[in-house]
This record gives structure tokens, C-alpha cells and sequence, in this order.
């Protein structure tokens, strides 16, 4: 499966819709051999045991009455679990969702009680012809399922964040305030723009009000470092990055960077009240991200970032 234009919600749907598919025929093939010993505890667990392997990436088994407790022990690789015998079930997050007309279900995932992480459940209605007699169910850690996709690309749409509300309320009763940052911005935009374009960095975040830079370089790309106002004050840091050729694989064009830092740079300055605090480009993703007084957050392609004049921020 290759979903890498998805959404991260497309590209869930994608996963589940593929799980759903190999875990419903091998639960309903189950279900029916539990059928004719259904209500007799040490049997079901005798069929569950048997037919474990059949199903694939699975953690437990059990078999729940039509009210969600369960009836049989815990079913796993290495045997059964007694003290689940008797387990009220009902309030779990699985068995507060409608399974479908043809009963089969796999819930949305949850956090798991005893392993305190990430998990799913898969229930398959038990018949006997048209009357329900409960429910087989099947659970699965999310580690142990397989990766049967791509990673998500993130969406280069425009998208606004609001962010704290106590901010955004008293917003009008501030005013910028200069940072040492502010005093010496246009070395400091300089200096940033030599290490995107000529010194390996491909990730930037800026922060305004407390002048300082975060970086990440293309070949140190796990660990971030921070430059303080004294760093972006020196054009001698520029000596502790080697040069490096601009990537060839990066969306924003090497001559977009500067461009870019300037409308950041005029975005600070423009309005005493709505001003810019934070900002970050990504060179390979071509992400911008802006973070105003207001406390409210953008996330745009640098095209559409360079497309916009100020009319449309203030």
C-alpha cells in the first residue's frame, strides 16, 4: 500500500481497512467452533488455544456473554489467564461501539488497562443460527501489528491554530517589547540565511522575543542545537558549520530563503500589538510556521507565505 498524498486520517483508514480485511474471515471461522461448546468454560478455552495461530498479530482471546462479561479465560501465545474469567468488559471503549449488521468490529484503538499503551480490539458476533449467543473478541497490541504503509505527507494547505485563550483575551493590552534580538535582526536574519542556504541546516525555528534559533543540520539531523543572541550576534558561528552544498532535493528554492526571512523580518516589526514571536522554515518539507502575540499559530507552504502582503495579517 502506498498512501504517502494521504491525510493522516485517510492514511488510519487505509491501515484499519486493511487489518479489517485479513482478521474478519479467520474470527467468524472462529466463532462458529465455539458455537457448540458456548457456556462451558473449560471448552471454549480448549477451542480458543487451538485455533490461536489463526489469527494473526493477535495478543488474547476471550469469548463475552451478550452483556460483556466474559465467560472463558484469557487466551494467549504462552496459555491461558484465569483471573479474567468472570471480567465485566461492558465499560471498555470496544464494547461501547455499535457493531455492525454483519458483526463484524474492530474498534477504534484505545489505551490498554494493564499495559498502559496503545491498543486495538477486534469483535466478531457469536450465533446460533439467527439468535446471538455474545461475542468473540481478539486483542492487539499496536506494537506488534505490521507498518503496511508509507508514512503521511503533511498537508501544505494553510492552516490556523488558535492557541491560548487567556492570551488571546488580553492581546490589545500588550505592546511589543524589543529584544536584543530585534536591536541586531538584520546580521542575525543574515547569519541564518548562510547556514539554510550554504552550511546544512534545513530546519530552523526563530524565536523573536527570546532571541535565540533552533537548528537542525542535514548531517547531524537527530539532535538539535540552540544560538543564542550572542551566537546570532557573531558571524564567526557561520565557521563552526561546514559549507555544504544546498540540497538538491529541497522544495524551496535556495534564492526563496532570504526572501523568506525578510517578510519574517517585516511581519515583527509592522504592527505594535498583532507582531510576530516565533517562526520556522523546513527546506525540505517547503513548511512555514508562524506564531503571532495573539498566541495564534499558521502553518503554510512558502509559496503561499511569499503570495500574501500584509493586508492579509493585519
Amino acid at each position: 500500500m502506498n498512501n504517502t498524498n494521504n491525510s493522516w486520517k485517510e492514511s488510519i483508514y487505509l491501515v484499519r481497512e486493511e487489518l479489517a480485511h485479513k482478521l474478519h474471515e479467520p474470527l467468524a471461522n472462529l466463532a462458529e467452533r465455539c458455537t457448540s461448546v458456548w457456556g462451558n468454560r473449560d471448552q471454549l478455552d480448549v477451542v480458543l488455544m487451538e485455533n490461536f495461530a489463526s489469527i494473526p498479530y493477535c495478543t488474547y482471546l476471550y469469548c463475552l456473554n451478550v452483556d460483556g462479561v466474559q465467560i472463558c479465560d484469557n487466551v494467549g501465545k504462552t496459555g491461558t489467564a484465569p483471573e479474567h474469567f468472570g471480567r465485566d468488559r461492558s465499560h471498555r471503549p470496544y464494547m461501547k461501539e455499535s457493531v455492525p449488521a454483519w458483526g463484524f468490529l474492530l474498534s477504534d484503538a484505545y489505551i490498554s488497562l494493564i499495559g498502559q499503551r496503545p491498543a486495538i480490539t477486534a469483535l466478531q458476533i457469536v450465533r446460533a443460527g439467527s439468535a446471538m449467543l455474545g461475542y468473540l473478541g481478539a486483542d492487539f497490541d499496536l506494537r506488534d501489528l505490521p507498518v503496511t504503509s508509507s508514512l503521511y505527507e503533511e498537508s501544505v494547505f494553510w492552516r490556523q491554530v488558535k492557541g491560548d485563550p487567556a492570551i488571546r483575551g488580553t492581546v490589545f493590552q500588550q505592546c511589543r517589547v524589543e529584544s536584543r534580538m530585534d536591536a541586531n535582526l538584520p546580521q542575525a536574519l543574515s547569519i541564518l540565511n548562510e547556514l539554510l542556504t550554504h552550511r546544512g541546516v534545513f530546519q530552523c525555528q526563530i524565536h523573536f522575543s527570546s532571541s535565540q534559533a533552533t537548528i537542525w543540520t542535514v548531517a547531524d539531523p537527530f539532535r538539535y542545537r540552540i544560538l543564542d543572541h550572542e551566537a546570532l550576534s557573531d558571524a564567526d558561528i557561520c565557521l563552526v558549520f561546514p559549507p555544504q552544498a544546498y540540497p538538491d532535493d529541497a522544495t524551496i528554492p535556495q534564492e526563496n530563503i532570504e526572501h523568506i526571512l525578510d517578510a519574517m523580518r517585516s511581519l515583527r516589526f509592522t504592527d505594535p500589538t498583532i507582531y510576530l514571536r516565533a517562526a520556522s522554515i523546513n527546506i525540505f518539507n517547503g513548511m512555514i510556521s508562524l506564531t503571532f502575540s495573539c498566541d495564534g499559530s499558521h502553518y503554510m507552504s512558502y509559496v503561499e507565505f511569499l503570495s500574501k502582503g500584509k493586508s492579509f495579517w493585519y
